[in-house]
């Protein structure tokens, strides 16, 4: 068997090799054993797994992995992006009739058309990889955003002072997580990898944006605290069923929310259909879009 180090695509032969994982560290344990740290590659899970349960991945598996994983996502991207050409013909329908009552009759004149403003977004991410992918999606939905790479542990100390520099109208707070597996109870904090660093950032967000309707806010991980993220301020959060989550499932959030008018109240289930991972994955409440109807568009 091929020595596993650092850097490798392994699987759990425990849990069926359900999932790859990267191994990110090697740890030696107090009773002179190695165990292997390990990143979900799709899922925002941290785990920790004895050698022995591990099997190396060969390159055409992981592949074949990839492929599936890249069909998800663009099977996400094309439903969104037909309901967005649906919710555009409305939103431009509104704009006109608005227009109309006003007797402006100077229809087709260079510059005057309307254009969209979506939501402005802050994501924080505590994997550089998670985040250069969910950059990329975001840009392919023309999304405005300004990512972050943070570890967790330093993501609440920041965050006011990235607040007040990027002034976004939503914030992403997220990385990798997951239940510790020598705790049992799924209410204590301490029972989680990273929980109680995104309750800390949430927290430090809202004393200086204390309303959802000024900031949403998404937060978690793999089998996040939901409960004590949504309580901490959170606007949407993961996860209900402590589940593991999409690696773009934020990013699936934030776009329904961006390109939502600012007229509109949206709710949880119209949100969450456009996810990876679904209901038993992230959950939140009620909110307003972030999308603003623009007059005239220039001409340069």
């Amino acid at each position: 068997m091929n020595e596993i180090k650092p850097g490798d695509i392994v699987a759990r032969k425990k849990y069926g090799k359900d999932l790859f994982f990267k191994v990110k560290a090697l740890i030696m344990t107090d009773s002179g054993n190695t165990t292997a740290l390990l990143r979900g590659i799709n899922v925002r899970l941290l785990a920790d797994a004895p050698l022995d349960d591990l099997e190396l991945q060969p390159a055409e598996e992981v592949l074949r992995y990839r492929h599936t994983d890249i069909q998800k996502h663009s099977c996400c991207i094309r439903r969104i992006i037909r309901r967005r050409e649906v919710e555009r013909d409305m939103l431009l329908y509104r704009g006109e009739e608005l227009r109309s009552r006003k007797n402006d009759n100077r229809d087709g004149l260079d510059g005057e058309g309307f254009f969209e403003s979506p939501g402005r977004v802050l994501h924080i991410d505590g994997d550089e990889e998670y985040l250069d992918k969910c950059i990329y999606t975001y840009r392919q939905l023309q999304i405005p955003v300004q990512g972050i790479y943070l570890d967790e542990t330093r993501q609440a100390s920041r965050v006011k002072e990235l607040l007040q520099e990027y002034t976004p109208d939503i914030l992403v707070i997220t990385g990798h997580d997951g239940l510790l597996r020598e705790k049992s109870s799924y209410n204590e904090l301490d029972n989680y990898r990273n929980s109680k660093h995104f309750v800390a950032a949430i927290r430090a967000a809202r004393t200086l944006r204390p309303t959802h309707d000024d900031l949403v806010i998404f937060a978690g991980a793999c089998q996040s605290h939901y409960e004590a993220l949504l309580a901490a301020g959170a606007t949407y959060a993961s996860s209900p069923k402590r589940v593991l989550i999409h690696a773009y499932d934020p990013v699936f959030i934030v776009e329904r929310i961006a390109y939502t008018s600012i007229s509109q109240t949206i709710g949880p289930a119209d949100i969450i259909k456009d996810t990876i991972t679904g209901i038993e994955g992230v959950g939140g409440v009620e909110i307003k879009g972030k999308l603003r109807l623009g007059y005239p568009t220039s001409s340069y």
